[in-house]
């Protein structure tokens, strides 16, 4: 098994290091003092084109793959920039691959060119108490009634939530199955 990088990947290495290389030290050290989110950061991404980097191109992404996307990953805690710059990114990078994999024409051409252009943020929240990173225990459950979805979790937190602890009701969006 060869595990020398490829072209492709000493390639994205080396686009990646040098938008890294405008965020020194200093950079993050004032970033972890005051807090705040790396913004000028994050839209030199989205410049650069990283944001896209596994969404396919018909969307404006660059079409690669995991491995590429773990490169620039990497590059980027390697730069200084640490689990700072990489929590900035990571979840922008991989967290709409569902939105890519099962989701309609419509919702990939409302969600995925807006993100890649660095307009739009992707989050991920996991509130419930008993679960921590492990999210294949979350117990959050929604449940299709009629034109609506039925949702159930707990959550944790103070202040107290601004939705009810045992359930709730949202509008059915569309299907995320074609």
């Amino acid at each position: 098994m060869d595990f020398h990088d490829t072209a492709q990947e000493e390639s994205v290495r080396a686009g990646v290091a040098q938008i890294c290389s405008a965020y020194g030290d200093d950079y993050w050290l004032e970033r972890d003092r005051k807090g705040g989110f790396p913004d000028d950061f994050y839209q030199d991404f989205a410049k650069g084109g990283w944001l896209g980097i596994c969404i396919p191109e018909a969307y404006g992404g660059s079409g690669l793959g995991v491995a590429e996307a773990a490169v620039m990953m990497r590059t980027i805690a390697e730069s200084g920039a640490g689990m700072s710059g990489g929590s900035a990114v990571h979840i922008n990078v991989f967290g709409l691959n569902p939105v890519v994999v099962f989701g309609t024409e419509e919702q990939k051409q409302r969600m995925l060119p807006p993100m890649v252009r660095g307009e739009d943020k992707t989050c991920f929240g996991v509130t419930e108490p008993n679960t921590g990173l492990n999210t294949t225990q979350l117990k959050l459950r929604a449940e299709r009634r009629g034109d609506r979805y039925l949702v159930t979790a707990r959550r944790c937190g103070s202040p107290p939530p601004r939705w009810p602890t045992r359930s709730c009701s949202w509008p059915a969006p569309r299907p995320w199955r074609r």
